[in-house]
């Protein structure tokens, strides 16, 4: 990866991904503590169902318009001829939730109709500038856009709850958010309306039908639990499975900026012929996105019961055994993340749809049999098997086609610095024990310290590039490491 825009497109992703992580997991804890497991469930289902018709306005041409736009050719017509096909495709969307909106028991219940409709408007429009700015490569500002949807949605969100306005003002911040984050983005927008034809239509539609089909099984693994959680228990199941797999989020930490940045290079890449960079970039990226993940599951199996009771309230403590199994799952989908970002990068949307689309199928089935028999454990096993399976078979596809290896001795420092955080960890919980947030914090600490003076004394290439990234933002590099 040693290319300096993907370098610099990085660091803003990693530096708006820490300021976003702080913000979302302090802002999740004040809802959970004001509002309660029940009306963020309510929250989550909502956001699911957005998901839902959000998709099937998109239609896989949002995927298509940057596969496209980032070759380099003819961009102005096929930015044109998606943003005719989304038009369309937003009648379609809101007439079939207009159709089905009795059903929704949640979001009748609630008195969101119109939110949700003005939501889909939003995001459409949102849709044009953020996917043009992307396919020209423009990730930094992407990323920026992105960073102040996030941080103006949480401070509607933290007022309107401080206010009392709760469900509502937790749907409104979102919205919010949303049009923050289109008008940034049309400011930087280089592309224009101009004629298309029937090729360049064609062109979208041969790679939006298996992005289409890709994006629905990638739905089902981000909403299909959700959705079968509220149907068999409460909303506040909903909230409490939710809460814990957000917080297991941390270990896939750095994973979605490497793939928010690397698609649109890998592209380029496959489209010239350069083959090795993409394969040099995927098992970095394989190795960053490890750096956390393993010390974060090591640690949320010593302190998981803790951290729910004392971060989110006793409320979500029944949500601890599921937290274990999701720590599991954040790792499965760094691989399952990243090889499906190549395959559909090397335009192969129809083999990544395939893997997709048996993970999804297996999700669903074992969804549908496990929350009735384990609750929201049974949703954990459930999410934990289809992405690993997910994971296998993208491989498969993707190793066809590229060399696809992790980077084996800073993967095995990274197993060893961790082994060594958790023994300070078990050690600190067993003199001091853990009864208070200071605590946690005072472990999580003790073992970060270990686990990156150990790293780096034992890797000094990871030392390094973690160096110069430090360096990069103007702060000094700590004499300790």
């Amino acid at each position: 990866m040693q290319i300096d825009p993907i370098q610099r497109q990085s660091l803003i992703a990693f530096s708006s991904l820490i300021g976003l992580t702080i913000l979302g997991y302090l802002s999740t804890m004040y809802f959970a503590h004001v509002l309660g497991p029940a009306i963020l469930g309510s929250y989550f289902l909502f956001l699911a169902y957005f998901g839902i018709f959000d998709l099937i306005g998109d239609g896989g041409f949002g995927g298509a318009a940057v596969k496209r736009i980032s070759e380099g050719r003819e961009q102005d017509q096929y930015f044109s001829s998606f943003v005719f096909l989304r038009l369309l495709l937003l009648v379609v969307s809101v007439g079939v939730f207009v159709l089905v909106f009795p059903y929704f028991v949640d979001i009748t219940s609630s008195g969101l109709f119109w939110w949700l409709i003005l939501a889909l408007i939003v995001g459409t429009f949102a849709s044009f500038a953020a996917n043009g700015i992307y396919g020209t490569g423009k990730a930094g500002i992407s990323q920026i856009s992105g960073f102040l949807n996030n941080v103006i949605k949480i401070i509607v969100q933290v007022v309107a709850t401080f206010l009392g306005y709760a469900f509502a003002g937790l749907v409104g911040g979102f919205i919010v958010g949303m049009i923050a984050g289109l008008i940034i983005n049309y400011q930087y927008l280089s592309l224009n309306i101009a004629r298309f034809n029937r090729t360049h239509l064609k062109s979208l539609f041969s790679f939006s039908f298996w992005s289409f089909l890709a994006s629905s099984g990638s739905m089902v693994f981000a909403y299909a639990d959700t959705i079968l959680i509220g149907y068999f228990m409460a909303n506040a199941d909903v909230g409490i499975y939710r809460i814990a797999l957000q917080l297991t989020g941390v270990a896939a930490f750095t994973t979605g900026s490497l793939h928010y940045v690397l698609y649109p290079r890998v592209s380029n890449w496959h489209a010239s012929g350069e083959i090795k960079k993409a394969e040099s970039a995927l098992s970095r990226a394989f190795t960053y996105s490890l750096l956390l993940a393993i010390p974060v599951v090591a640690g949320g199996l010593i302190l998981g019961d803790q951290l729910l009771y004392y971060l989110y309230g006793s409320g979500f403590e029944s949500g601890t055994a599921a937290l274990y199994i999701l720590l599991f799952v954040q790792v499965a989908n760094i691989f399952m993340f990243l090889q499906t970002m190549c395959l559909n990068a090397f335009d192969k949307p129809k083999k990544s749809f395939i893997a997709t689309a048996i993970a999804a199928i297996l999700n669903i089935g074992l969804n549908i049999a496990l929350i009735p028999l384990l609750g929201i454990i049974g949703a954990a096993i459930a999410t934990l098997v289809s992405i690993s399976l997910n994971a296998i078979i993208s491989y498969t596809y993707l190793s066809q086609l590229m060399k696809v290896h992790l980077e084996r001795t800073p993967v095995l420092n990274i197993t060893l610095a961790t082994l060594a955080m958790a023994s300070v960890v078990l050690v600190f919980r067993f003199l001091f024990g853990i009864d208070s947030v200071i605590l946690i914090a005072a472990a999580v600490a003790a073992g970060a310290l270990v686990y990156f003076l150990v790293l780096f004394r034992i890797d000094r290439g990871i030392r390094d590039d973690i160096q110069s990234i430090i360096s990069a933002f103007g702060i000094p590099w700590p004499v300790l490491f």
